[in-house]
């Protein structure tokens, strides 16, 4: 079960011109700001990600993360509803896990569970 859409991530290629982008945007600086993953969160609206790493991943778009409780039953849901995943269950740190998939349509699906 989805306890809602809270990240949403972008492939980046420079993360320096993409950090200046989204905090003019955004109009705050970023709360996570590491070579791997920039994050900012403002007021009223998702946390929005920087992954510089993403394209060699294979994502070409924003990918919208949901927030759930059980990351391995909703991975095995999704797959089970015809999704192929992109990026397995991995630990991003302090025990928050991450995955992706892509849905029968092409769209990347994220999901994360918070470390509890």
């Amino acid at each position: 079960m989805s306890e809602g859409l809270r990240t949403i991530t972008y492939p980046v290629k420079d993360l320096a011109r993409a950090k200046a982008l989204f905090g003019s945007l955004l109009g705050v600086e970023p709360y996570v700001d590491e070579a791997y993953y920039v994050g900012f969160r403002a007021p009223g609206g998702p946390e929005v990600g920087l992954d510089p790493n993403g394209h060699a991943k294979g994502l070409t778009a924003p990918v919208p993360y949901w927030h759930v409780a059980d990351i391995k039953a909703s991975l095995a849901g999704l797959v089970d509803a015809g999704a192929a995943v992109v990026q397995d269950i991995q630990d991003v740190g302090g025990g928050t896990l991450i995955a992706s998939v892509k849905d029968a349509d092409g769209n990347d699906v994220g999901l994360v569970q918070e470390a509890s």
